[in-house]
């Protein structure tokens, strides 16, 4: 079994691409959609984030995302306090998830801050996705809520587009149309002897 960690920086495209993959036939693991789950309505660290975070609960009974990204991107130790709280959980999902695609050809992880929280080494292969800073600007900015000071501490946390390109594997350029994004994809697979359709 081939471990393919997707990385890239925010806006870069990472979710489109890991659609592609696994419309090719490669289970994926969302960690930002697990954290979403885990933080939703019935999550099972809701209480535990609003214990640690007051004020952050939403209506819904879950966690304000947004509220909890203001409080945490202000305070380093916050954000430690948080992702202290957060990272086991996504490694015990991830964990559930191996164990349930056992004996797959390949699984592809999707991981936002892979890089900056040092876990490259678990990966046999490592996919950046990245985009001119122009585009990924342009793409981060037409978010609802979305703002050039967000943009600005989100991108402070984040390594260099350019440093990730440097240390990958593979690189999706997906500053073209989709169709080239979804060649890229193709050739990624091709070269790790993977066939489309798994």
């Amino acid at each position: 079994m081939i471990r393919i960690a997707l990385t890239g920086s925010i806006g870069m495209g990472k979710s489109t691409v890991a659609r592609m993959f696994e419309q090719a036939g490669v289970p994926v693991f969302d960690a930002d959609a697990v954290v979403r789950a885990l933080q939703g309505p019935g999550g099972e660290l809701v209480e535990a984030i609003a214990k640690h975070f007051p004020g952050t609960r939403g209506a819904d009974g879950g966690i304000d995302r947004d509220a909890l990204s203001k409080r945490v991107l202000a305070d380093p130790e916050d954000l430690a306090r948080l992702e202290a709280i957060v990272h086991p959980a996504v490694h015990r999902e991830r964990a559930r998830f191996l164990l349930e695609n056992q004996g797959k050809p390949a699984l592809l992880f999707e991981i936002p801050l892979l890089y900056e929280t040092g876990g490259g080494e678990a990966f046999d292969k490592v996919v950046v996705v990245s985009a001119r800073p122009e585009i990924q600007r342009a793409r981060v900015l037409g978010r609802p809520g979305m703002t050039e000071d967000k943009l600005n501490a989100l991108l402070a946390r984040q390594m260099p587009d350019e440093e990730k390109r440097k240390r990958a594997d593979f690189v999706i350029d997906t500053g073209g149309d989709l169709s080239t994004t979804e060649r890229q994809v193709r050739e990624i697979m091709a070269c790790l002897g993977l066939a489309p359709g798994g």
